[in-house]
């Protein structure tokens, strides 16, 4: 660092009503950075559990600085300081009251924190590990850490708690994707691009060490080293976007390197996800609750927008028995005593509108207890796809070839797709579970084309109410999303049915270089889709569809696929679906009996 690092650190006793240390600094043995962080915590206590966020959005940013309108539809009884709310983490006053401290730290590369910023990487869960294990040594300290947080301050908890920090007590990740791969960048292996680089920019390049005049641009205050030339701050950060469009295999080393094993996460945790966030959390706050080797472990699946539900009355009681039973020794609401359900799971059915308040604070559902994920009582049932756009658990005779064919280069506006439809149901039927898509698909080219190479499938399933309308359930900025959405790279079909986390419902890939497979024009080839799980109840006069094709349609938001990877020279051509005596198409849905 071209700048001398000062010693910034300051205590405040008097001005809030809890004990405000600013900017304390945590030496780090595995990194060449530094931790600085702050402290909240509660007067007139000796000792108390501690809990943490580690992250890049700025540890001395406003929340209401960060995203206004977010802010505003928070729970008025978690901004009571406005100054001290942030983004995506627990509220600091209503924390110490309950008799905790709040440890907020800024990540390596972020706000007041030195070195290069990498996130997500493993010099990331490094540092992530060592500040857990400082705050468990604090005079302060009970020796207990708890981590609470939403997003990425979520998806950091699976990968630091797998490495078994000393002083970890518990985790409760709110919408926190588990596998790098497989759950944010590349769906299916096809790069998400456009909220990669949104994502980077917006919300985390902007926070970086040495910045200049992010006091101006509502990102906390200056670097108090003072700013960084654009050369240092280049040197200083990786880019996420571009690091992933470099990278397209899960044993390339930028990949490897940010993999772990949930299954070495043995702390309780509380595995929060939202029904509604279908392309970038939720896969992971199931898996990761299945795979945990962790005794005690449990899975809520609510809905919501991606921000609100996080501080909602309901949701803040569970948090506080839960870290009281593991953090406290108190286990009032008996979490370790068989009084608690492992799953508890939102029921969706109509009528419910999706831009409500209500639904965005994910109050719009009742909850149902259940002992197991998946629900062990599932009827994993073949609905079949037909030539004449029927979508139906009969199946088809189709005595000769046929073949529907959509564009293989679409974008979400273009509304070109193949939508199978059932008929409307005469009673009510539930859908609780892991969706998976058998299509037989090819390519060949246009007239005025060149040759395809590959072919990206694009799936959507899709709710329609008696009247014909569409349902649409709330998505993660209160944006109105479908049921659920599935992606998959022909080239990367293969699957590893000799992985131990394989299943019929949920195909396993590795996604390796090592298993691409040639796309030739004109052959077909039959594939899997991984579609994401999801809960739903279709009544009486309701119908659902299953729609296939060749790029990101309604309801993708943000979290498009769009990017100089899916070029016209490689995905271009004219995609068919075939149907006849040797190919079968259908989805297993997993159905629940009534």
């Amino acid at each position: 660092m071209p700048n001398q690092i000062r010693d910034i650190a300051s205590i405040d006793k008097e001005t809030y009503p809890y004990i405000f240390e600013q900017n304390v600094t945590v030496k780090l043995r595995s990194n060449t950075g530094l931790v600085r962080l702050n402290v909240y915590r509660p007067k007139g206590a000796e000792k108390v559990p501690v809990i943490i966020t580690y992250g890049p959005y700025g540890k001395d940013t406003p929340y209401e600085e960060f995203l206004a309108h977010s802010f505003h539809d928070v729970n008025p009884k978690h901004k009571t300081i406005p100054e001290h709310s942030a983004f995506e983490t627990p509220d600091p006053k209503f924390w110490t009251d309950e008799g905790y401290a709040v440890v907020r730290a800024d990540e390596v590369g972020i706000g007041q924190s030195p070195g290069v910023a990498d996130t997500m990487s493993k010099s990331t869960t490094d540092a992530f590990f060592e500040v857990i294990e400082w705050a468990a040594d604090q005079p302060w300290s009970n020796g207990k850490v708890g981590l609470l947080g939403i997003s990425y301050f979520a998806g950091s908890q699976w990968r630091v708690a797998a490495r078994r920090p000393r002083g970890l007590a518990c985790i409760i990740p709110y919408e926190g994707m588990a596998d790098y791969y497989r759950d944010r960048c590349r769906h299916g292996g096809i790069l998400t691009a456009p909220f990669l680089g949104f994502w980077f920019n917006r919300q985390v390049k902007s926070n970086q060490y040495g910045l200049p005049n992010r006091s101006k641009n509502q990102r906390g205050p200056d670097t108090i080293e003072g700013d960084l030339s654009e050369e240092e701050l280049a040197n200083n950060v990786r880019d996420q976007l571009l690091d992933n469009s470099k990278s397209f295999f899960r044993d390339e080393e930028y990949y490897a390197s940010r993999d772990y094993n949930l299954e070495d996460i043995e702390v309780p945790l509380l595995s929060v996800g939202n029904l509604g966030n279908i392309v970038v959390h939720l896969r992971g706050n199931i898996e990761a609750f299945v795979q945990a080797g962790s005794q005690y472990k449990f899975l809520r699946l609510g809905s919501g927008r991606h921000d609100l539900p996080f501080y909602n009355d309901a949701d803040v009681e569970l948090q506080k028995s839960f870290l009281s039973a593991f953090c406290k020794d108190d286990d009032y609401a008996g979490w370790t005593q068989g009084k608690k359900p492992a799953v508890e799971l939102a029921i969706r059915k109509t009528p419910f509108k999706h831009d409500t308040i209500e639904a965005a604070s994910g109050r719009a559902f009742q909850f149902r207890h259940e002992n197991e994920w998946p629900l062990a009582r599932t009827a994993y049932t073949k609905y079949y796809l037909t030539p004449d756009l029927a979508f139906t658990p009969d199946q088809p005779s189709c005595s000769f070839h046929k073949r529907l064919s959509y564009p293989a280069l679409t974008v979400p506006d273009d509304n070109s797709y193949v939508r199978f439809m059932t008929n409307a149901y005469e009673q009510d039927i539930e859908i609780t579970g892991h969706i998976v898509a058998h299509v037989n698909v090819s390519v060949t080219p246009e007239l005025t084309g060149g040759t395809p190479k590959d072919i990206d499938i694009f799936v959507t399933i899709r709710h329609w109410a008696a009247d014909g309308s569409e349902v649409f359930y709330t998505g993660s900025i209160g944006d109105p999303v479908p049921v659920s959405k599935g992606w998959q790279r022909v080239s990367l079909r293969k699957v590893n049915t000799e992985h131990p986390n394989h299943r019929e419902y949920r195909p396993w890939r590795d996604y390796f270089s090592t298993d691409v497979q040639p796309v030739i024009p004109g052959e077909i080839y039959g594939l899997d889709v991984e579609v994401w799980p999801t809960q739903i109840v279709l009544q009486k006069g309701e119908r659902l569809s299953f729609e296939i094709s060749g790029g990101d349609t309604q309801g993708v938001g943000i979290f498009s696929h769009e990017s100089s990877e899916r070029s016209p020279e490689r995905f271009g051509g004219i995609n068919h679906l075939h149907f006849g005596p040797k190919y079968s198409n259908y989805v297993v849905l997993p159905i629940i009996p009534a």
